[in-house]
């Protein structure tokens, strides 16, 4: 099942896809809810971000491809980063560009969000925490993230996670394929059997470390090539059996100087 959060008439509500249309949810889609007759389509609602988390923690150098894109090593164990939930937008938001960065890069990923509290889980209780997967773009000023020798600026600014378009709860992303289209061109093109850490490992390390809460993101890496976002682009993330992310590329109005 498809569900998502979308605002109608100013309310935020929960909802779930039934084809090309759009049922409301009654309850708590993590705990007990009731689906409501699809009635709306989509261009009646605006699609917000499909889950509003407490953290997102996000994995680096995941595929070995995209480790040697930037000559650095791949991780002997899951090299673990956050973003801020301020980070986050929804599909068809604008990704706007800081004033502070000359080189901001998209990074197209498979996104899990959880459905309970864990902590200390064995890669086989895994499956049984995920509430379902969707798309995530780890959107970076790869400049900054340089300079400044660790990645909280670089990947902390507003509109630097676009997530969504909705939560696939069916998914079993053990070979999804993962494609990234900036202005309809072919960018990033492979398949999360790539991963270096699939899953279920990548989860029970992130437990181990701290309590995932319901809702929580976790972004499982980028393949090989990433590359520069500039104003007036459009970028796509499609991943097989969730759907496509999109989302317009502005330049910020603000002046530094």
């Amino acid at each position: 099942m498809r569900i998502f959060r979308f605002e109608k008439n100013g309310e935020i509500k929960w909802g779930w896809m039934n084809e090309n249309l759009i049922g409301e949810i009654d309850g708590d889609p993590f705990l007990d809810f009731r689906r409501k007759e699809a009635i709306y389509t989509l261009d009646e609602v605006k699609i917000l971000p499909p889950v509003s988390p407490s953290k997102i923690i996000c994995v680096g150098r995941n595929y070995a491809a995209h480790a040697a894109e930037h000559n650095a090593d791949v991780p002997e164990i899951p090299l673990l980063f956050l973003k801020p939930p301020s980070a986050l937008i929804g599909h068809l938001d604008e990704i706007i560009l800081p004033p502070q960065s000359d080189q901001v890069e998209y990074e197209a990923e498979l996104a899990v969000v959880m459905g309970k509290q864990s902590r200390w889980l064995s890669p086989e209780d895994v499956e049984d925490a995920i509430f379902g997967y969707t798309i995530a773009n780890d959107v970076t000023a790869r400049d900054l993230q340089r300079s400044d020798g660790q990645w909280t600026r670089g990947k902390g600014f507003d509109t630097f996670c676009p997530l969504g378009p909705w939560i696939d709860t069916t998914l079993f992303p053990s070979d999804s394929l993962i494609t990234c289209r900036l202005n309809d061109e072919v960018r990033q093109m492979s398949s999360t059997r790539d991963m270096i850490f699939p899953v279920n490992h990548l989860i029970a390390f992130i437990s181990s470390v701290m309590t995932l809460n319901v809702g929580d993101v976790i972004l499982t890496g980028t393949p090989a090539g990433v590359g520069v976002l500039s104003a007036g682009d459009k970028i796509d993330i499609e991943i097989e059996g969730i759907g496509i992310l999109s989302n317009q590329v502005v330049s910020s109005t603000r002046i530094i100087g």
